[in-house]
Parts: structure tokens; sequence; C-alpha cells
């Protein structure tokens, strides 16, 4: 899908959400033929003419201001992750198809040895590093043990994204697996607004549209998110439930990737079953050495 199209529908499905007296707008009595708004209502709330709305939301953005950008988010009361989205698809347009921004590839995003050596230092804390596709780029020993399921594969890079929709054991590790499939989808959304010519990115939601359902009906909600600060419930195989507050923090000698650290209330059960978890993760990090130690002497 274009950029003009996720245009048309991520505003056709704002403005849906939106009902007159939300807005403030008079009722006139009679059956509303679209939920929510009507497009000419949208453009006397941002302050345009309807024809000019009209074009914009059939994604026809060229030219057009930040001012009357900022119109229509006031009347279609976007929050701050929308806001962003609909100025970086609309920029996307304007930019058009033979700019530098289209042509130039996307960057390979790795982790340096000194993010790499500032996670293994936080051995309290479960720490991963992830870039926006949610490929999960590097984790420190208990970010590793708090994310194992992810891991049977073999993978040293695996996606949280297709991990949620595509492994059976999603569903059982995430006990908020909803909520959680959902903000996955929506910053995924954020993602493509800010990097619609990324391959591996169009690939990967390629991907998971064909193959799982669940996907193909949150993607076509066009919702959006900033990954900032929330709460993760998981139900870990070896230590049971854990409730975690996570923080994300943008990698700045690497942009694009987000650091992302996992801690529990001091004395709560979350925090017993962390300590327990490193445990785990020391005693199997020891007998890996010693398995690979005993191969060694063998040959």
């Amino acid at each position: 899908m274009s950029t003009k199209d996720d245009i048309r529908e991520f505003l056709t499905s704002r403005r849906a959400r939106v009902t007159p007296e939300a807005a403030g707008l008079p009722q006139f009595g009679g059956a509303r033929r679209v939920p929510g708004l009507r497009r000419e209502e949208v453009a006397l709330l941002a302050g345009m003419s309807t024809a000019y709305y009209i074009r914009l939301e059939r994604g026809n953005a060229t030219g057009i201001s930040e001012s009357i950008l900022d119109g229509i988010c006031r009347a279609l009361k976007l929050d701050d992750a929308e806001r962003t989205h609909l100025f970086e698809m609309v920029r996307t347009v304007n930019d058009g198809p033979n700019t530098r921004r289209r042509r130039k590839p996307t960057p390979a995003q790795h982790i340096s040895e000194a993010v790499r050596q500032t996670i293994d230092s936080m051995t309290d804390v479960p720490v991963i590093v992830q870039n926006g596709r949610f490929d999960l780029l590097a984790a420190n020993a208990l970010g590793r043990a708090l994310f194992a399921p992810m891991f049977r594969g073999g993978e040293d890079s695996p996606n949280f994204a297709r991990y949620v929709f595509l492994d059976a054991s999603a569903g059982p590790f995430y006990r908020d697996w909803d909520d959680s499939a959902e903000q996955i989808v929506a910053l995924l959304r954020g993602e493509a607004g800010r990097a619609p010519y990324d391959r591996a990115l169009t690939d990967l939601v390629g991907e998971l549209s064909t193959r799982s359902e669940e996907f193909r009906q949150l993607w076509a909600a066009h919702d959006v998110r900033i990954h900032e600060t929330g709460i993760k419930r998981v139900h870990h195989p070896v230590v049971g439930s854990l409730d975690l507050t996570y923080e994300a923090f943008a990698v700045n000698s690497a942009p694009g990737l987000m650091l992302i650290a996992f801690t529990a209330a001091v004395g709560s059960p979350s925090h017993d079953g962390l300590r327990l978890l490193s445990s785990w993760a020391a005693d199997a990090a020891h007998n890996t050495s010693v398995a690979a130690r005993d191969d060694s002497t063998s040959l």
C-alpha cells in the first residue's frame, strides 16, 4: 500500500471515531450516514475548505502547510503519536519518489562495543536493544533469560513481532497477549511512517499479514503508539508470573535503536522472580561453559 493510501485510511479511521458531540458540534436530528464526523465537519473544525480537506483525505498532501495539519490534528483529536505519524506520512509524500530520502538504503543497525558493555554491566535487571522492526539485536544475560522462549529456534536476533503472532508459545508467555499484540502493531505503524522505504520492514509486514489474521486486522486499524514506558506481564516457563515495568531509551550512537530495561519493585514477588531468574541464568551459563570445556578436552 502506498503512503497516499495510508494517509487516506488513517484520516478516515480517525474521523470515524470522533462523534459530533465530542467535537462540540450541534445536533439537528436525523440518521447520519457515516460514523463519526463528516468531511465537511472536519474541515469546519480545522478552519479549511471542504474541498481542500477532501483532497488531503484522498492522499494528495502536496504543499499542505503545518498550520493546516495542526488544525486537522485538533479537529480529529489526535494524540502525540498520531500527530507525529500524520506529519511523517505527509512529509514522505512531499519528498517525492526521486529524492535522496527514498534512494538512501536503510543503514545496517549494529550494536557498538560500548553499548554492549553497558548492557552487560547491568546485571540486576533484564536489558535488551531492539530496532524499529522489533529485531532483538542484543540482550544482557538476564534479558536473554527473560525472553528465553524467543531463542528456542537458535536465532541470534529473533523478532518480537514474529514471535507474538506466529509462535504458539507467545500466548502462554504474554499474560496480556491482546495488549502486547496491539502495541507491537501500533509501533510498527509508527515505524512505517518514519521509514516507508525500509524493505525489511515492508517484508515483515507482508509476511505477518499473510500468515496472521490477528495481525491483518490490527494493521487495518491504523493505530499508532509511542514506545516509552509501560507494564509487561509475562509468565516465564521457569520462574512463573512476572509484572515488570519497562523504560525505553533511544541509543544516541545508533539512531533508530531503543534500549529497554525491565524492573520490578523491591520486595515484590516479581522482584524475587527476577532474582531467581538471575540464578537460573547463571547456572545455565555455568553448565554451558562446563559442557564446552568437556567437549574441548575430549577432542
